[in-house]
């Protein structure tokens, strides 16, 4: 066969496009992580960081937080907060166009109070925009017996894609929901998207996200059993 590039950018357009991963979503393997829901990005007009349309989708991930609780799916939040007197954080990052705003969050930051976190949910700290840099929350999976990530909050091709990114590197099952993440302008959010489902994740909304977790059964380990645990 002659791959002409007709051929081959119809492939990768219907990938981005259309491309689903084909794994199960169980809510025995499944943990639902938070990003930075926090007082910084999500209370209306608080810093020169708000995001907008993180504000507005939070009602959706309340929900879907609920949704996870009442599955026993485990709740994880995280927090981008001056750790150890900013010592962790990326040395690069004073050089980039939004390391220069002289506005500093209060520490410790806390995940804005309308999210509804529990006292009994951890909450990690973290330096940078992966929530694996420098943080327990490989160990804190692998302890909970979960293989698999729900990745949500805030900004979607940041703190969002970045875990995502580095959970499907040390072997997770990377779910992405699409509308219940968000980001600074807008019209990154569909193209962020794509990179994900293309290459990362399964790509879903929320409401998918929630019938997947209660049309799914636990049952024995299948074959291959979990890449993480």
């Amino acid at each position: 066969m002659d791959y002409t590039e007709e051929w081959v950018t119809e492939r990768a357009r219907s990938a981005y496009e259309r491309g689903r991963a084909s794994f199960d979503v169980r809510p025995d393997r499944a943990a639902l992580l938070v990003v930075d829901m926090q007082d910084e990005f999500v209370r209306p007009g608080w810093s020169p960081y708000w995001v907008p349309a993180a504000t507005r989708m939070a009602p959706r991930l309340r929900r879907l937080v609920e949704e996870c609780r009442a599955a026993s799916v485990p709740v994880i939040w995280t927090i981008f907060d001056d750790t150890h007197l900013g010592l962790d954080r990326p040395h690069a990052l004073r050089f980039l166009p939004h390391g220069d705003t002289e506005w500093r969050r209060p520490s410790p930051a806390e995940v804005w109070a309308p999210m509804g976190h529990h006292p009994d949910e951890a909450v990690i700290r973290k330096p940078s925009y992966g929530a694996f840099y420098d943080t327990p929350l490989d160990t804190m999976l692998r302890n909970l017996g979960r293989d698999t990530v729900i990745v949500t909050g805030t900004l979607t091709n940041y703190c969002c894609g970045t875990t995502a990114r580095q959970a499907y590197e040390r072997g997770y099952k990377v779910v992405f929901g699409s509308d219940v993440t968000a980001t600074d302008d807008e019209s990154r959010q569909e193209p962020e998207l794509a990179v994900l489902r293309k290459g990362f994740a399964l790509v879903l909304t929320a409401g998918e996200i929630t019938h997947r977790l209660t049309a799914a059964t636990p049952g024995p380990e299948n074959e291959e059993g979990s890449s993480v645990a």
